[in-house]
């Protein structure tokens, strides 16, 4: 039995990608895998976007609500998870569609996982303990004077990314971008790797329209149901972060909800600077008719 080709559809936040992946699965009759860290948890909803009860039961989606914030969850559950699923969609489907906007999760399912050194715990747990006392401001300084390229495009508001990334480097004494090289044996599946690129305006003013109606949506609701749970890694991310610090009065709503909104553009900037860094993306516009000849021309090399 042959794998499916995947059909990798890549690019910032709120770039269209839940809209085109299931035109996309719809016109190969298939089934979508989400490769987003945070739309896997059942109890992150507005936050991060997910798709709705109506796009959920147009195309059957893999890989959200599967787990809860309280989970430990990484790029290697992911892989698993997909690889089995890909294995099982392969029965009957010629294409399966792969989309998200964690790109760390993407090229591992593509390349492997890289090949890290275990970590002993009390050597994670002193670091953790650190971050405690100096926040994050510290750890980012620290990756950006040890690993300026990692520092370019991790998600400097992302705890665990940051202090993952510092572990490792004062671990073995290396960059964590050429740690990242070193990668396992990994599954070969045929890709047609697609990214959305859109004018920089357009893109800022869709992030900007996307806050204010998760805000109208509920968000403020959705995270303060959340407190008991915001020591989980999976709560250190935009959107949830800045409102934790209005629920400890540390800033107003209104702040809140402009640094959501600034830190989801930035975090869209370094979004797109990975994609475009792949090398092996082709950059389109979210329009199935023009998408179709790419795919149909992969197919047939």
């Amino acid at each position: 039995m042959s794998q499916a080709t995947l059909i990798i559809v890549g690019g910032p936040t709120a770039s269209g990608k839940t809209a085109l992946a299931i035109e996309l699965a719809k016109h190969f009759n298939t089934e979508i895998i989400s490769a987003d860290s945070r739309q896997c948890f059942k109890e992150m909803n507005i936050g991060t976007a997910k798709p709705s009860e109506e796009e959920l039961a147009q195309i059957k989606h893999h890989y959200i609500d599967e787990l809860s914030v309280a989970d430990d969850v990484n790029v290697g559950v992911f892989c698993d998870y997909a690889h089995h699923k890909i294995t099982e969609l392969s029965q009957t489907k010629s294409h399966i569609v792969v989309t998200g906007g964690t790109g760390l999760y993407i090229k591992a399912l593509l390349e492997g996982l890289d090949d890290l050194p275990p970590i002993p715990e009390d050597f994670r747990s002193a670091l953790k303990l650190e971050y405690l006392n100096k926040g994050l401001a510290f750890f980012a300084d620290e990756l950006k004077q040890k690993d300026p390229a990692h520092y370019a495009t991790v998600d400097l508001n992302n705890p665990s990314r940051v202090l993952r990334a510092i572990e490792l480097i004062r671990f073995t004494g290396q960059p964590y971008s050429s740690l990242i090289n070193k990668k396992d044996t990994a599954r070969k599946y045929q890709s047609i790797n697609l990214c959305i690129d859109l004018p920089r305006e357009i893109l800022y003013d869709r992030i900007n329209q996307r806050v204010d109606k998760m805000i109208e949506n509920g968000l403020e609701k959705e995270v303060e149901s959340l407190m008991p749970y915001r020591n989980q890694s999976s709560l250190h991310t935009v959107g949830y972060s800045e409102l934790f610090d209005y629920f400890d009065g540390k800033i107003t709503l209104d702040h809140a909800i402009d640094l959501i909104k600034q830190h989801s553009r930035n975090y869209a900037k370094r979004q797109i600077t990975w994609f475009k860094n792949q090398g092996d993306y082709q950059m389109i516009k979210a329009d199935l008719q023009e998408i179709l000849p790419l795919i149909n021309t992969s197919n047939n090399n």
